[in-house]
Formats: C-alpha cells, sequence, structure tokens
C-alpha cells in the first residue's frame, strides 16, 4: 500500500517507517524537518506542517492510508483531522497515549495518583491525548483507529509477541504496563493491513 506518516522522524515515527518498509509499502514521510533521515528505497521525504490543514491535506493525497505520530501536546487535533478529510484519504490511523485508558470501570489511568506524580511534560501530553481521542471519537467520515501503547513506550526487542486489548490499560504478570517501539509498530501495521477496529480504539502490551 502507499502510506503516509506524519511525524516520520520521531521515536515512534521511525520505527512505523521501518516496519512498513520491511513490509514492502510504499511510504511518504512527512515532518517539519526530514533531514533527520536517510534516503531509502520505498521512501519520499517531504516537509509538512500539522497546523497547516490545507498545504498538509496536498501532501497527503493519494495514499491508501494516513498515519499520525505527532505528540499531542504540539498539534491540534482539529487541523490534523481537517488536512486529512480534505486529503480525500478514508484511512487514518493515530498513534495514541496511554494516559486515557481505562484501569479500572470508569476511571482512567490519568485519574489515579500516580499519574499526578508524573513529570509536568508526561501529564501534559497525556492530557492532551485524551483530547485528541475525545475529538477523533465523534468522527463519522472517516475510517479511523487510535492504537494506544501501554504506560510505558520504550525502545526495546522486536519480539512480535503481544496482546491486544480494548479500552483497559494492559498489564504484565510482573505488574509492569509496557510495550516496545517495533511491537507497537508491528501491531499497527498488522491493523493496517487487516483492519479490525475501524473508528475504534484499542490497545498493546506484554
Amino acid at each position: 500500500m502507499k502510506l503516509a506518516i506524519i511525524g516520520v522522524t520521531g521515536n515512534v515515527g521511525k520505527h512505523i517507517l521501518d516496519e512498513s518498509l520491511r513490509r514492502g509499502h510504499t511510504v511518504t514521510g512527512i515532518a517539519r524537518d526530514t533531514s533527520k533521515l536517510s534516503p531509502r528505497d520505498g521512501l519520499t521525504l517531504v516537509s509538512g506542517d500539522a497546523d497547516q490543514p490545507e498545504a498538509l491535506a496536498s501532501l497527503l493525497k493519494g495514499h491508501d492510508v494516513v498515519i499520525s505520530s505527532v505528540p499531542f501536546r504540539s498539534s491540534v487535533p482539529a487541523r490534523l483531522i481537517e488536512a486529512v478529510r480534505r486529503s480525500g484519504v478514508k484511512r487514518y490511523l493515530v498513534v495514541g497515549g496511554a494516559g486515557a485508558l481505562e484501569v479500572a470501570p470508569g476511571k482512567l489511568l490519568l485519574d489515579t495518583p500516580h499519574f499526578a506524580e508524573l513529570p509536568e511534560w508526561i501529564r501534559t501530553e497525556a492530557l492532551a491525548g485524551k483530547v485528541f481521542f475525545d475529538t477523533l471519537r465523534v468522527v463519522t467520515d472517516l475510517d479511523w483507529t487510535m492504537l494506544s501503547p501501554s504506560a510505558l513506550f520504550v525502545e526495546g526487542d522486536r519480539t512480535g509477541i503481544f496482546r491486544l486489548g480494548k479500552d483497559t490499560l494492559l498489564t504484565a504478570a510482573d505488574g509492569k504496563s509496557w510495550i516496545s517501539f517495533d511491537d507497537y509498530s508491528i501491531a499497527l501495521l498488522d491493523e493496517v493491513e487487516n483492519p479490525r477496529n475501524v473508528k475504534a480504539r484499542f490497545t498493546v502490551g506484554y
């Protein structure tokens, strides 16, 4: 397929790019500064700004799927969604956050005492992620999907062994909630190739 990845130079974006190319997809990588990446077969790098819907829409046209991997605290949900809408691309996948996942019925991770003890930038990102999800969940004219990682989203091995869930934070038997960038990318590309969570959020963890 022909994929567009917004935020391709970020920690998560780079791993999604690697997984996409590994599977033989053609990728347009979009970021404000694409000089951080080197040219590769199957990859076209273009400069684009998530805050400029009209210009971004023109870069997205003609793709099969748009993947958004941009920090929530530095993006405006309505602008990104509008750019995808104007582009004519129907499938829109978003790298989500763990903060808006439930840890108990009706209780979100960002409502827990532990959340209040985290660094400010993490709290800001998580709260902005909830705003993005609340904005996305009422969109009816795009086939959107949000994949939220586990609480710890870090560098790690590409194992291909993980669990999927819906709206509840996944926690391993040892009490740790985590997923590597590589295994997250596998789960995301599986969804790209075989959509099972259209107009829905799901999560991945060990």
